[in-house]
């Protein structure tokens, strides 16, 4: 759980402002903000901050644990160095950040563009295993429009992958959607489906509760290498047999898929820019995810930066996208 939250910024209006509409300028936050809390694999705790940011720099982390300029990691997709259950991210200095997903989906869901995140340990609060307290994070520190143009990633030409079964694919289209299924061997999870269209507003409502879930009978095994030291039910869904061990129960019926679809959105964001495609996945995950941003972005041909305000004049990304 959320063990601390410090700033200066109020409740946004800008959160409440019509979530249809596409962002057409960059955004970062209006105000510095803060919070603690213990890494999900790591069991350390961790201070954070979101700070704002000038517009073109993207997001990026920084450890003030380390020396100088040998803590800042730019959040892109080629800096992913690990997607063993989290996504982590390093630098030329072999300094890293692990589990990033959640606040990046955050950051992404709403449409933040500019930001450095200070912390002081090697990955970042796993809160309540959700991306919600991030959102609520980021409403209370408020969010401002920049003067620059919001630039989106646009998909020219289908690229696919398939790791052992699992596929993901991203095709042309003007906005972001996800089509996610997923099935797994338990009564509690079984196979599911979700098609979202993503926007602040669904993102915030139907997306951001969604918790990490896990298996207790697996809880052993993953603390042997390394993982899930800060792991409970605090924050995450277990899994024992076919019962939720959680007093509370599921947020949703179908929490496990829309919290496959949450990690999507922030492993995604690592593209540097929105991305303007439709995504498709089938039992798809952090390494999946990331190896198709690789497949993107090897060719020039597969992708083009483009205005936000353009892109919807653009008729060649103008392919409907369908579930």
């Amino acid at each position: 759980m959320l063990d601390s939250i410090s700033g200066s910024g109020q409740f946004s209006e800008a959160m409440q402002a019509d979530d249809a509409l596409p962002v057409l300028n960059q955004r970062t936050l209006k105000n510095t903000i803060h919070c603690n809390g213990v890494g999900l694999h790591s069991g350390k705790n961790v201070s954070l901050a979101l700070i704002p940011a000038a517009p073109n720099s993207g997001i990026t982390f920084h450890r003030t644990d380390v020396e100088g300029d040998k803590g800042i990691i730019s959040a892109r997709f080629d800096n992913v160095t690990d997607t063993r259950l989290c996504t982590k991210i390093s630098n030329e200095h072999d300094v890293s950040v692990g589990t990033i997903e959640h606040l990046m989906a955050a950051l992404a869901g709403c449409g933040i563009d500019n930001l450095v995140i200070e912390l002081n340990g090697p990955e970042v609060p796993v809160m309540d295993g959700s991306s919600e307290p991030f959102v609520f994070l980021i409403e209370c520190a408020g969010i401002e429009d920049q003067n620059a143009p919001r630039m989106a990633v646009a998909v020219k030409r289908e690229v696919s992958v398939d790791v052992n079964g699992a596929t993901a694919t991203l095709s042309p289209a003007i906005d972001f959607t996800i089509a996610m299924s997923i099935d797994f061997d338990s009564k509690v999870i079984g196979r599911q489906e979700l098609f979202l269209e993503v926007s602040s507003d669904n993102f915030r409502h139907e997306i951001s509760r969604a918790r990490t879930f896990g298996f207790m009978h697996e809880v052993e095994a993953l603390q042997k290498m390394g993982l899930a030291q800060g792991a409970s039910l605090d924050n995450a869904v277990g899994i024992s047999g076919d019962k939720v061990l959680n007093d509370e129960g599921l947020r949703y019926d179908d929490e496990a898929v829309r919290h496959k679809v949450l990690d999507c959105i922030g492993d995604l964001a690592l593209a540097g820019a929105p991305l303007a495609g439709h995504y498709r996945g089938c039992r798809a995950g952090h390494a999946i995810n990331n190896a198709l941003l690789r497949e993107l972005f090897s060719n020039d041909e597969n992708w083009e930066l483009v205005e936000v305000a353009k892109l919807q004049k653009m008729p060649e990304f103008g392919i409907a996208a369908s579930a």
